[in-house]
């Protein structure tokens, strides 16, 4: 059975490996927002900034892109996956099913917040992420990369998040 891995945020433009089949997928049952605090990619542990995650919430549709892993890649992948994803163990490694955008329905690796994890911020209002992402900076780069990359990655991909959209502007308006 072939892996298939569910992107949502950096995995949709910097997935770190080749994927077999890119397709658009739906993970019902979770919205993407910027519920974690970062302090390892996109912030400090003294200033953390804030990534994407996939928080549960009832009748909620994720769309993103799933990616198929060849078969001689699958662990490598997953050791790959596991060093970048599980860094602080604020997400977890999940199997959820993924329905594609061409009819099929996948189980695909997934990586969904802890709500229990130190790191977990949901309910920010928007103007304090935009406040956080404006000037947060960790070892991957400034936090604005991040939600400009996503924000435009996925706009490119004909998905639209209204909140990442706004808070793309936002920040724009922030940083000049």
């Amino acid at each position: 059975m072939t892996m298939w891995v569910f992107g949502y945020g950096s995995l949709v433009w910097n997935p770190g490996f080749e994927a077999q089949e890119r397709v658009i997928g739906t993970l019902p049952g979770y919205h993407r927002s910027f519920c974690m605090r970062s302090i390892h990619h996109r912030g400090t542990a003294e200033a953390p900034g804030l990534v994407l995650a996939l928080d549960a919430l009832e009748g909620a549709r994720c769309h993103g892109v799933a990616l198929s892993v060849p078969e001689p890649e699958e662990d490598r992948v997953l050791a790959y996956l596991r060093e970048r994803e599980l860094v602080s163990a604020a997400y977890l490694e999940k199997r959820l099913e993924v329905d594609l955008s061409d009819g099929r329905r996948v189980e695909a690796v997934t990586y969904v917040i802890d709500p229990d994890h130190v790191q977990y911020c949901g309910g920010l209002d928007l103007e304090e992420q935009a406040q956080i992402i404006a000037r947060a900076v960790g070892g991957r780069g400034p936090n604005t990369e991040y939600l400009f990359n996503t924000a435009a990655h996925l706009s490119e991909l004909g998905i639209t998040d209204h909140e990442l959209d706004w808070l793309a502007r936002r920040v724009r308006s922030l940083t000049g």
